[in-house]
């Protein structure tokens, strides 16, 4: 897997991250070793969605979308068992491949899979709390 992992920065660090991303907004200049970059809205949201979890001290994995990931791996990005991922990958709701005897996954399935397991469960949220109105139990 190709990745590029963040661990967390130091105090001074994040301090000095969150000062950047106050002066981060489009059409503005990065300047580096004589080289530019004008910054475009959807670059500053690029690097807003990056380096807000680092400057609240939290670890940061970027991986490309295309990339094949283990099935451990996999269930470390989702949050559950391997066991569970399996079961997921032998019902069909995540896409996979073999390779000899083992899965492969790629991160979008596993992220698409997320977003709509999230997805599912606002609605579900939403449901219960009509319902619970309608009962009159938000007291």
């Amino acid at each position: 897997m190709n990745a590029l992992t963040f661990s967390v920065l130091s105090k001074g660090q994040e301090q000095e991250l969150q000062k950047f991303m106050k002066n981060l907004s489009p059409g503005k200049t990065l300047r580096m070793d004589g080289h530019s970059l004008e910054l475009t809205p959807e670059l500053v949201a690029i690097l807003r969605q990056l380096l807000e979890p680092l400057a609240r001290g939290e670890p940061v994995r970027i991986l490309p979308l295309e990339a094949e990931l283990s099935t451990q791996q996999a269930a470390e990005l989702l949050g559950v068992s391997r066991p569970h991922l399996i079961r997921l990958l032998q019902e069909g709701k995540i896409p996979h491949r073999k390779v000899g005897t083992h899965r492969r996954v790629q991160v979008k399935d596993v992220l698409d899979y997320l977003e709509a397991s999230k997805k599912r469960g606002r609605e579900l949220l939403d449901q219960l709390i009509t319902e619970s109105q309608a009962l009159g139990l938000d007291d």
